[in-house]
């Protein structure tokens, strides 16, 4: 019988240790997890197999350590740590479940990991901790080039502290609001963090990437962007997909964007940007939806482009600036070879698109993917893809 895990309890909990840790230099390397079982199980396997990349990413997350872990003793922050928990095992069950999972196998404790998947929610009431992270990712979708380009761009700490995981999840019965059966899908995860916040592909054909948003208005006890973007992973189709988003009954507490495609797709593909917004007044996510037809480009960062929700003003608006007036200094994408010099370009005086200018820099680009939907391949670059090839082609699987 596999546990179930319950909200952590009112004891007052501590950081791990903040010891000075040393500067990561960037390895050309990336393990892959290939793992099959129940949600718990594919959890544990996680857990189990990058245990000691979770715990040194734990000792080394600022903003955990720093901010959720002293939030979380206060009885406000406990109060919205609950509230949301709660929400959340309402919803998606297996996903708590294979939370749980992870922090069994790794043996770290089950509400830091929650904590790293709330994100500032945690500090609902106070000025956002403006957190410098972001991506950029570019859609082009043309006759005989249908790719999606995206910089995973995170916090320096991240850097060498993820990895790719492609799972087979079979249940006995249907599974959280959605009634999921099964799930099949590769992802490339931060450590100790669920699947589907970064970039992926489902068994159906679904890629996916995101962009942090950073709306000034979060909401506690709503569902974190991480578990919806988890649950993206189930879509089987563009209905399906929207309708996650919005997230009827609860909506999300917070924001992001995601650019997506169906490689199945009947009829003329189209490439998608969602915005989704906090269910400020009601229980469903904002969202608004632009569609890229044969012949269109859809290029996004981390800030609101039509989506009306007011922001947390600083690095992440300027970075976004800088990062599109760059883009825009270049033609239309047309070919991989165009979407790749994008995303390698450093010329910006201060907010480059590719980011890594040395060890005080917050924010670095950890890696770079470029997933063709006409080979169905997945390329990742460890490093600027102007010097280096790619460390790893991936093919991808989609069930027929």
């Amino acid at each position: 019988m596999e546990p179930i895990p319950k909200p952590a309890r009112a004891q007052r909990t501590e950081p791990e240790p903040r010891t000075k840790m040393p500067t990561e230099e960037r390895r050309d390397a990336i393990p892959v997890l290939y793992t099959r079982g129940t949600h718990y199980m594919v959890g544990f396997d996680v857990g189990t197999t990058f245990a000691t990349m979770i715990h040194d990413f734990l000792k080394r997350s600022g903003p955990l350590n720093d901010t959720y872990i002293p939030l979380f003793n206060t009885e406000k922050g406990r109060k919205i740590y609950i509230d949301t928990y709660e929400n959340v095992n309402a919803s998606f069950p297996q996903y708590i479940r294979e939370l749980q999972g992870i922090a069994d196998g790794a043996k770290v404790e089950f509400y830091k990991l929650f904590l790293l998947h709330m994100d500032d929610i945690i500090s609902l009431g106070q000025q956002g901790h403006n957190q410098p992270v972001g991506c950029s990712t570019i859609c082009v979708n043309e006759p005989d080039c249908v790719v999606l380009g995206h910089t995973e761009d995170a916090l320096a700490e991240v850097m060498n502290h993820f990895y790719f995981v492609s799972a087979h999840i079979i249940s006995e019965t249907p599974q959280g609001k959605y009634n999921v059966v099964e799930e099949r899908f590769t992802s490339l995860c931060y450590a100790g963090h669920l699947p589907g916040y970064t970039m992926n592909c489902n068994q159906h054909g679904l890629v996916f990437s995101i962009n942090t948003l950073s709306a000034k208005t979060l909401i506690g006890g709503k569902t974190p962007r991480h578990f919806i973007t988890r649950a993206l992973l189930a879509a089987e189709n563009f209905d399906q997909a929207q309708e996650i988003l919005r997230d009827h009954g609860a909506g999300a507490a917070d924001g992001c964007s995601i650019n997506m495609t169906f490689m199945k797709q009947e009829g003329d593909r189209l490439f998608h940007n969602a915005e989704m917004g906090p269910a400020m007044n009601g229980d469903e996510s904002q969202l608004n939806i632009l569609t890229a037809s044969p012949g269109e480009s859809i290029i996004h960062v981390n800030s609101y482009q039509r989506l009306p929700v007011p922001e947390i003003t600083g690095l992440m608006i300027d970075s976004s600036v800088e990062r599109m007036k760059t883009f825009a200094n270049y033609p239309p994408p047309k070919t991989i070879a165009d979407v790749v010099a994008m995303l390698s370009d450093t010329s910006a005086a201060e907010h480059k698109v590719f980011r890594d200018r040395g060890p005080e820099q917050l924010v670095k680009t950890i890696c770079v993917g470029i997933i063709d939907c006409l080979k169905r391949t997945w390329t990742l670059y460890a490093e600027n893809p102007v010097y280096v090839p790619p460390l790893v082609v991936l093919p991808l699987f989609i069930k027929d």
